[in-house]
């Protein structure tokens, strides 16, 4: 009777921890860091960490391999130095789960001694669900050519949905594509970051949050990245996108984050 009751006990001590985790993945945010160029860590309501495009040594970066001790995956976007960036180096370290084209691990991570087991080799059309997380693997209308110059495969982007919902959509490099649409329609993304560099013109910018907003009244919130903290002459500025949007009268907000700050994400 006493080893029945302190079984008893055990099960609702085991109930009482497990019950605040759960409650919090339904509530607490999303947490956003933006480290330059397309580098954006996302800390889910959990503390899993999904890392995007580490491009650590570019000229604005604040921030090394060592500065990420854990990340538990690494989106890639497409096979371009500026997209892969440490990557390699990051995964080897923390034994993140690389998601990424089939062709990347043979062209580019395993020359680079990354574990086939760590790299999540898919394409677009396909999801991957990683301790709660999903993540869609999206089309890019871009190039993915490695550094080594070999064909890194299709070029994608990806919609991540975390434990509380929210769900959040990084375009990786692409242009402006109608696919955009079914993509508003289908997964409802809050959240979009988006290719805002100089050599872009604001009202494609505008056409991407439409297309995104195809029955989808969710997505208020864009961010933009793969843009220079100081812009070349002549060049267009996040400046411009805002008053691109702006003017647009879409019921959205551009938010240009700071370098390494924590944003809160909701749906």
């Amino acid at each position: 009777m006493r080893l029945r009751w302190i079984a008893v006990a055990a099960l609702i001590v085991m109930a009482w921890i497990a019950a605040p985790v759960g409650a919090q993945a339904q509530t607490a945010p999303v947490k956003l860091e933006w480290f330059s160029w397309s580098i954006f860590r996302l800390t889910s309501p959990t503390g899993k960490v999904v890392l995007i495009n580490p491009f650590v040594t570019n000229p604005d970066s604040p921030v090394k391999v060592d500065d990420f001790p854990k990340v538990d995956v690494i989106v890639v976007a497409d096979g371009h130095g500026d997209e892969v960036g440490s990557t390699d180096e990051i995964a080897i370290k923390t034994g993140a789960k690389i998601v990424t084209s089939f062709e990347m691990y043979s062209v580019y991570f395993e020359p680079r001694k990354v574990p086939l087991s760590q790299v999540l080799r898919s394409s677009p059309g396909d999801w991957n669900k990683i301790d709660g997380i999903t993540i869609r693997n999206v089309g890019s209308v871009h190039g993915s050519g490695t550094p080594d110059k070999l064909y890194g495969g299709a070029a994608m982007g990806f919609v991540m949905t975390f434990e509380n919902g929210t769900t959040v959509y990084f375009g990786g490099s692409t242009a402006l594509t109608l696919d955009m649409q079914l993509w508003g329609r289908l997964y409802k993304p809050d959240v979009a970051i988006l290719h805002m560099s100089a050599n872009k013109d604001p009202q494609e910018l505008v056409e991407v949050v439409r297309l995104l907003r195809t029955d989808n009244p969710n997505l208020k919130t864009i961010i933009p990245h793969h843009h220079r903290l100081v812009v070349p002459p002549g060049g267009t500025t996040i400046a411009d996108y805002e008053k691109a949007i702006k003017d647009s009268g879409l019921p959205v907000t551009l938010l240009n984050p700071e370098l390494k700050k924590v944003y809160d994400l909701t749906r």
